[in-house]
């Protein structure tokens, strides 16, 4: 499931903090001439930092509307990140964030009424848009960028029926476990580097009848899918990319030998209990604890281990360090190697609905390397990462927006999109959070994945 989770920073200090770093970086911001290059920056020793936008033609008095779901607080960089595009363009960017925008932008797009461009969160409703016959491909600057900047994967997951549409823009890691640094420290433990040593680390954890992992599934309507992530990980990394693209894309049914094998996994650990659930209760309190408090054991010391995606940062208290010195910390979920590296996530993705000149500048500032920087310094309180292979970590604030930036570009990582946002909704948003829920308070893997596979749409 894609989550964007509110930060607890107050707006005005973020978009404060936010504004000073970029106008520092350009010289005051009062010149359309001094500010964030977007085509690879301005050459050494050039005073003209927005000499890389006049390729870009004359777009003054232009505008360009950008819809999404990115609401306050978390609005304010994201406006502010655009800022180096219109000092330098002369273009004024309209935003809209809707809480409703998934919803909307289909409505909005079968109307004959979409915006410039949306940030769409899953690969699924980039179809859903496409279908309506109102997206438009995108411009070979724009692939030439994302071919630049991203790894295969993610282009891939901008493309429908062969065509590119849309380029990635953020992105959250879910392949991480949260511990304790000091616990570690204290007890000897290294951090694990495949599933063996995770498993070894967990026996020893255990000792003296101690529950080392704790979690929480319970989210309203979305009860289930901390579940979907743990068995997404595990189908990567028991099966590999190419089995986890046909289980996704139902190509092999649901209940056959992988997706079961890959559930058991989940369940070597889930619901053993002896390893969950640490400082709340019973295997069954998974499914009564709420996805954010579910890791929050491991600060009061009754919790080791807590397997959740680096926006589960913004869940900690206010006070909490969260550094690999600090009170909490997290790991990459290992694989089967130490040279295995499947990277489960999500993400976001610009797709264009005009194709003015205009729009395609913006489209590719977004694009680039110099946006996702430009993007890091105007978030200065964390929470924000891209899988960019040109943003440089130490843009990033944050130690576990860091360790997401390096997991993402790490020569072996082979990402992977969540897989229950890529699976039809009748599945992804519902008979599979509803059967994993069922499986965690007592409903066996068979049961499970055969009535998920029941479920799967016909046609």
């Amino acid at each position: 499931m894609h989550l964007r989770l509110t930060s607890r920073a107050p707006v005005a200090l973020i978009g404060a903090v936010g504004l000073s770093v970029l106008l520092s970086a350009c010289g005051g911001g009062s010149s359309s001439t001094k500010d964030t290059a977007a085509g690879g920056g301005a050459s050494a020793g050039s005073n003209d930092v927005c000499a890389p936008y006049k390729a870009f033609g004359d777009l003054k008095g232009k505008t360009v509307s950008i819809y999404t779901s990115i609401v306050t607080p978390e609005d304010t960089p994201q406006i502010n990140s655009y800022k180096p595009f219109e000092d330098c363009t002369g273009v004024t960017v309209k935003y809209e964030g809707d809480k409703s925008f998934e919803t909307q932008v289909l409505v909005r797009a079968r109307a004959g009424n979409p915006p410039d461009l949306a940030i769409v969160p899953q690969p699924g409703l980039l179809k859903q848009l496409v279908t309506t016959g109102k997206v438009v491909k995108a411009p070979d600057a724009v692939s030439k960028n994302v071919d630049q900047y991203w790894t295969k994967d993610w282009k891939d997951y901008g493309t429908v029926d062969g065509t590119f549409y849309a380029a990635p823009l953020g992105a959250n890691l879910k392949s991480l476990v949260w511990y304790s640094p000091s616990e570690f420290k204290e007890k000897g433990i290294e951090v694990p580097k495949t599933l063996d040593e995770l498993k070894a680390v967990t026996d020893k954890l255990a000792q003296g009848g101690r529950k080392p992992w704790c979690a929480g599934i319970a989210s309203g309507e979305a009860t289930g899918w901390v579940v979907t992530d743990w068995m997404e990980d595990m189908m990567l990394r028991q099966s590999g990319p190419d089995t986890y693209d046909k289980w996704v894309k139902h190509e092999i049914p649901f209940n056959g030998p992988e997706s079961t094998g890959a559930l058991d996994a989940v369940g070597a650990y889930m619901k053993n209990p002896a390893y969950f659930n640490g400082g709340l209760g019973n295997v069954k309190s998974i499914a009564s604890t709420t996805f954010q408090d579910g890791g929050l054991p491991i600060l009061d010391g009754t919790c080791s281990l807590h397997r959740q995606a680096s926006f589960y940062a913004a869940n900690w208290p206010e006070g909490t360090k969260v550094a690999e010195d600090g009170d909490v910390f997290a790991f990459y979920l290992p694989g089967k190697t130490a040279d295995d590296k499947p990277v489960l996530g999500a993400g976001e993705f610009i797709a264009a609905f005009n194709d003015r000149p205009e729009v395609q500048a913006f489209q590719t500032y977004l694009s680039s390397a110099d946006w996702a920087n430009a993007k890091a310094k105007a978030t200065p309180l964390g929470g924000w990462v891209s899988a960019n292979k040109g943003l440089d970590p130490a843009n990033l604030v944050s130690p576990i927006d860091k360790l997401a930036a390096t997991t993402f570009q790490d020569k072996n990582a082979v990402f992977r999109f969540d897989g229950s946002d890529q699976m039809p909704a009748a599945i992804g948003s519902n008979a599979f959070w509803k059967q994993a829920t069922a499986w965690i308070v007592g409903q066996s893997t068979k049961d499970t994945v055969d009535k998920i596979e029941a479920a799967w749409p016909k046609s």
